[in-house]
């Protein structure tokens, strides 16, 4: 799948990462882009077209794949926070982690794979986290739907891969977006995130790790808990 001359449509398109993502598009020298954001007034790329869709409610979504159908690289990137604590938080707000990163990822992706397979297979990005890895106590909601988006992430690859549709997942840390502007410690810069999961999908790969603590974290994954979860041996974590 190439980049340029490509029908991209990218959800959360109005700020952080999603309008970098369409900048980064446009550079690449893709044909068209479609901007989806709930508040489609909000977009303010030049030469995008802005789309309503709300990745929770279903008639949205389905309306802008009904709107998009000449799309051949869909960007899952529309996404939330509650920073649900594992013991302190209501269920409700796990509730709204998986209904936004899992089956709205879900939902657009289902909308889309058929519009994809007509125009010859195309690719699918979808926007996961060094969080589908690793948790902490207090996004652990985040972590754990980004962990099962991950995992439907995988099924989509396989389930995709006899209409010829490249899936390729982007882990990422922390970037400086709105998003975690109350965190401190390095934080990657989103312009070049979008970069590099837009060369990924130029390489064909299935995965892209985007900075140096989504790669140390993948690393540690096969070394067990201890490797992972280094305060439980009385050493700093590494997120």
């Amino acid at each position: 799948m190439k980049v340029q001359g490509s029908v991209a449509f990218v959800t959360g398109a109005n700020r952080g990462l999603g309008e970098q993502f369409v900048r980064a598009l446009f550079d690449a020298g893709a044909a068209k882009v479609y901007a989806g954001a709930r508040d489609p007034g909000k977009v303010t790329v030049p030469g995008a077209i802005p789309v309503q869709v709300d990745i929770t409610d279903h008639e949205s979504v389905s309306a802008a794949a009904a709107q998009a159908q000449d799309v051949t690289l869909l960007v899952n990137n529309a996404g939330s926070t509650t920073r649900a604590d594992v013991l302190g938080s209501d269920l409700d707000s796990f509730r709204k982690e998986f209904e936004t990163h899992v089956v709205g990822t879900l939902a657009m992706s289902r909308a889309f794979a058929p519009v994809l397979g007509r125009n010859g297979g195309g690719a699918l990005v979808n926007v996961l986290s060094v969080m589908s890895w690793i948790s902490i106590p207090a996004s652990s909601g985040y972590a754990a739907a980004k962990a099962a988006e991950w995992s439907v992430t995988n099924a989509l690859r396989v389930a995709l891969a006899e209409q010829g549709t490249q899936v390729t997942a982007l882990h990422v840390s922390y970037m400086a977006t709105d998003m975690v502007a109350h965190l401190t410690g390095p934080k990657a810069e989103p312009a070049m995130v979008a970069r590099a999961a837009l060369d990924g999908v130029d390489a064909g790969l299935h995965e892209v790790i985007a900075d140096d603590v989504s790669k140390q974290v993948q690393a540690a994954l096969s070394s067990g808990p201890e490797a992972l979860y280094p305060q439980l041996a009385g050493r700093p974590a590494l997120v």
